[in-house]
């Protein structure tokens, strides 16, 4: 530019003269801008698939929700951890790093095992004696820990006080003793229901080849999407009920909400929870026998009274998981001085982005375009009539087609969209 011109000389200027000397330093600028607006808007976020799928999500307002990427991915957008409502994203973080580290075997050794007392390594009794040895050539007494020769008995005590009661080492093995059984308790139910999950999955195919031979024999039932509307709602309300535990196990523990509630609001409040997780447990359970059945096989009335309880249960499961909902987040929840927030329950599931194809032909209108995304980045908390659902992307067959890279626009009736982080701005803007 010439000295003293007052011509602007703005992006969109600047992009098309290197397109003409540098096209590829230009796409380059492009996915970096689209990319950083992602990084730093806290509404948009990348599916956490792995291998990375490439798509990103935008949600409005409320991001305590859970979302189904294009790829299939279920996630939580505020953690993106794999979806894990009722569990708060701090319980969740807490649990996660529980079941994977060695914490609980540690307790297990501290309630088990003694340490010998001149090699320090844990030694399991296993006999009814209580004179052990070490594998390094050490006795000591199982019942003080005390180092002692292999005379030791009941009739001579030597060098330590086996009946001397020690307050503080009693106390930190039973706790250790509670906490494990505690932690034992609520993950081999979580883990029961989780397998549970994985197998009901698998029912899916044989639910299918059990419809095909209903629909094709001689009978006057020809309906049976019953079958898999109950199958989809034993998914939700097993994993749902797969995941109370794990909040339950922090809800009425002391990790987090020790000094939240008193000894009385506790229990008055663990009471109230597990009663409606006990519903919940019994009829879904009720719901999975049902499915299970060879309906195929069924006289017309054995299969109308089939439907009638799979129904039933379906709705009744569904009802089930909205109260425990209310009262997790009315009742428990809501009266604690630390916020802890969960994504919602849905009845039809979580929300599922569809796929976006873009085509693109020309590079007109790159002014505006650039424009446009240049003020959604510098004022990315401003763009609030976006729907709260995970955004829907539609299809498309074009020629030119690209690696799924997409970030979400508004469009013109204000809804959501993917946009591919590969075409260029000026294009998207014509969707």
């Amino acid at each position: 530019m010439a000295p003293k011109c007052n011509a602007i000389c703005d992006e969109a200027v600047i992009r098309k003269l290197v397109i003409a000397r540098r096209p590829d330093l230009a796409e380059r600028f492009e996915r970096f801008l689209l990319e950083s607006y992602i990084e730093d808007n806290d509404t948009v976020k990348w599916c956490p698939s792995v291998p990375h799928c490439g798509n990103a999500i935008r949600v409005k307002g409320d991001i305590y929700c859970e979302v189904e990427c294009a790829c299939g991915c279920q996630f939580c957008f505020n953690c993106s951890l794999q979806a894990h409502s009722p569990c708060s994203c701090m319980m969740w973080e807490l649990w996660i790093k529980k079941c994977r580290d060695e914490s609980e075997t540690v307790n297990w050794i501290t309630v088990n095992t003694k340490p010998c007392p001149k090699c320090h390594k844990p030694v399991e009794k296993n006999g009814g004696c209580n004179l052990v040895a070490c594998i390094c050539g050490q006795a000591f007494c199982w019942l003080c820990g005390g180092a002692t020769g292999r005379d030791h008995t009941w009739s001579s005590i030597s060098g330590h006080s086996c009946g001397r009661f020690t307050d503080d080492q009693t106390k930190k093995t039973e706790q250790a003793r509670r906490d494990l059984y505690r932690y034992m308790h609520y993950h081999n139910r979580y883990k029961a229901h989780t397998d549970s999950l994985k197998q009901e999955a698998k029912l899916k195919n044989d639910i299918q080849g059990k419809i095909s031979i209903s629909e094709n024999k001689e009978s006057k039932i020809k309906d049976y999407s019953w079958v898999i509307n109950g199958l989809n709602r034993l998914f939700r309300s097993r994993r749902v009920l797969s995941y109370s535990y794990p909040f339950a196990f922090y809800m009425f523990g002391d990790e987090i909400f020790k000094d939240e509630m008193t000894p009385e609001e506790r229990e008055l409040k663990q009471n109230l929870f597990e009663d409606q997780q006990q519903q919940l447990e019994f009829n879904v359970e009720r719901l999975s026998g049902f499915l299970e059945k060879d309906f195929q096989n069924f006289t017309d009335d054995e299969v109308m009274d089939t439907m009638k309880h799979v129904i039933n249960l379906s709705n009744v499961v569904d009802r089930l998981c909205k109260q425990m909902y209310q009262c997790i987040e009315n009742d428990l929840l809501y009266p604690l001085r630390t916020p802890h927030n969960i994504a919602p329950y849905k009845s039809k599931g979580l929300d599922r982005a569809s796929e976006l194809d873009i085509s693109w032909d020309s590079a007109e209108q790159s002014s505006q375009s650039t424009k446009r995304i240049q003020d959604e980045h510098r004022s990315q908390h401003a763009s609030t009539n976006l729907g709260k659902r995970a955004p829907e992307l539609h299809g498309s067959s074009s020629e030119n087609r690209v690696r799924p890279h997409k970030r979400e626009r508004q469009d013109a009736n204000g809804g959501g969209a993917l946009f591919d982080l590969n075409v260029p701005a000026e294009v998207a803007d014509k969707i």
